[in-house]
């Protein structure tokens, strides 16, 4: 017994014929179906290079296209000419002009051999095949596809549209039981030439000739009705994307081919010169009984999916960029925003970075310029302090400042002054820590020089945008940590808020924090803040500040040292 090769071949005819002179000196026959789209020159010098092996054959050509009945017929036609031409073929194997060996031959019949009644072709119901990709799943088999999917797509949508608003239903031939699979199987003879040679073929044929994609379906529901063993599984090695895209093998494949301890893998780049050499030229040594388990290498592929799809995080790449919600994280790592903190304390970011041992940046959104640590014109990545590009893109340049310095804990300053098209972005990113002092920003409006009307303008307009802000903070779509205090409610005790951020910022260091950074001097606050009042702006982000009482930093008192006898 032997194995019959069936070859579909539409292009790199120069590759197809390496591959069946390899399958043919290895004892194997082969049948060739040529696309009748190859130019009849092309197809006369390929089967010219072969004319000198016997079991060489070609079969009836075809115009095939994808997903239509062309290419059923094809193999139709070929594999009738493998089994009138070979008797001694027990198996019949369908491959393509881009399928390529990776083992001996003899190995591969060998197995087929010791299983002379197993069809191996994967056969599935469509309840139980999570791959189909293009919406149609038992549709393919009620509806008709009298339009090239590829060529016609308009026609196509639109005649489905019309059968599914007039609840067309096309009736399925009786003592069938749809089911789907890869078009490239192995089945023994018996099964094969059953198939072939059925009374009602003709019934079969002119059902599956409207049904979508049939390749992927004629033979692995006939396959049911006359094999009593299947395995539901392709001897072939292929792979496919999210898009039910076919994944491409090159020369930096070779040893994940090799782990795969498969027969056959497809589909091969023409142009991998390493692949064909090493595969065809390899030498036939001892038997290896290694069953196929391409499992070795889905984990390989599962995480190359998963690296396109979704791709790492915080880093924006060119096929999800465009896309709002397919981005995997908006940032790569924590980071921390301080709103209101430096108003109302001195030197508050060298003390931060004392403090938490982090990054601490000025405002990086300010008006005029970024405010980088230590004032850099240039950071980490190229950045710039370019206002102007930043604004470009604040999205980005946060994402970019956050993955340039990865590993690093970085922490900045935010206020109503800032630019606010950044204020969803922070607000829904996991990464965020947010901590607010609300209305810590009038502290500044407090030690302006300004005619107190001027004031009174730029105060009424801060609280709004800071109204704004917190609205995004506390909405349920906010995905960052917050807290939020307000200046009156903070300042009365800081040290406990505090210590609960750098908690969050370095959980690791277990220290407790003896002294809060020093204080500005709000004396005559209360006071400013009910002048703005009395000129008709309700200052109500900074909570209940008395006005002839000033609320200070509580000192704390140096306990005496004792000794313990």
């Amino acid at each position: 017994m032997t194995i019959g090769i069936v070859m579909l071949v539409h292009a790199d005819l120069d590759r197809a014929a390496q591959v069946a002179r390899h399958w043919e000196t290895h004892g194997c026959p082969v049948v060739i179906h040529v696309d009748r789209r190859v130019p009849r020159d092309q197809y006369n010098a390929f089967a010219k290079s072969l004319s000198d092996l016997a079991n060489v054959k070609f079969s009836t050509r075809f115009k095939c296209e994808w997903g239509t009945w062309s290419l059923v017929a094809a193999a139709q036609a070929a594999s009738e000419l493998m089994l009138a031409g070979f008797p001694d073929v027990g198996h019949v194997f369908l491959s393509s002009g881009s399928c390529l060996p990776l083992r001996p031959v003899h190995e591969m019949v060998s197995y087929l051999e010791a299983r002379p009644r197993t069809d191996f072709i994967e056969s599935a119901t469509t309840d139980d095949v999570p791959w189909t990709v293009g919406g149609l799943d038992a549709e393919r088999f009620t509806l008709r596809f009298p339009f090239s999917w590829k060529k016609n797509r308009n026609l196509f949508d639109r005649y489905v549209a019309l059968q599914r608003m007039v609840r067309f239903r096309r009736k399925i031939p009786k003592g069938i039981v749809p089911h789907l699979g890869s078009q490239w199987w192995c089945l023994t003879r018996q099964t094969l030439s059953a198939i072939l040679e059925d009374q009602d073929r003709p019934m079969y044929d002119a059902y599956f000739k409207r049904v979508w994609i049939p390749d992927e379906s004629y033979f692995q529901t006939l396959v049911r009705m006359y094999s009593t063993n299947v395995e539901s599984r392709s001897l072939t090695l292929s792979k496919f994307d999210f898009q039910g895209k076919p994944h491409i093998f090159y020369d930096d494949h070779l040893q994940l081919l090799r782990r795969s301890d498969c027969f056959v893998a497809r589909k091969i780049w023409p142009q991998a010169n390493k692949l064909y050499e090493t595969f065809l030229a390899g030498p036939d040594g001892s038997l290896n009984n290694t069953e196929p388990n391409p499992g070795k290498i889905d984990r390989i592929f599962a995480k190359a999916l998963e690296r396109r799809t979704r791709g790492r995080a915080g880093l924006y790449m060119q096929s999800r960029y465009p896309r709002d919600g397919w981005e995997n994280g908006k940032t790569c790592a924590p980071y921390s925003v301080f709103e209101g903190f430096s108003d109302i304390f001195e030197n508050f970011e060298p003390w931060l970075a004392k403090a938490a041992g982090s990054r601490v940046h000025g405002h990086l959104f300010a008006p005029e310029k970024v405010e980088f640590a230590g004032r850099q014109s240039v950071y980490s990545g190229g950045l710039s302090d370019s206002a102007k590009q930043r604004d470009y893109d604040p999205k980005v340049f946060l994402s970019n400042l956050i993955w340039n310095t990865r590993g690093e804990r970085q922490c900045f300053q935010f206020g109503p002054k800032d630019n606010q098209d950044i204020n969803w972005f922070m607000a829904m990113d996991p990464n965020a820590q947010i901590s607010v002092i609300t209305g810590a920003w009038a502290v500044s409006l407090f030690k302006w020089n300004q005619n107190f009307s001027e004031v009174r303008k730029a105060a009424a307009y801060y609280q709004k945008v800071e109204s704004s802000h917190l609205d995004i903070l506390r909405s349920p779509y906010t995905k960052a940590r917050i807290r939020i205090w307000s200046m009156a409610d903070f300042i009365e005790a800081p040290m406990e808020p505090l210590q609960i951020i750098m908690d969050e910022i370095a959980p690791k260091t277990f220290r407790r924090l003896t002294e809060a950074p020093k204080m500005v001097d709000l004396k005559g606050f209360g006071q400013f803040l009910q002048n703005l009042k009395n000129q008709g702006m309700h200052p109500h982000l900074m909570g209940d500040f008395p006005v002839e009482s000033d609320l200070q930093l509580p000192q704390t008192k140096r306990r005496k040292p004792y000794l313990v006898k």
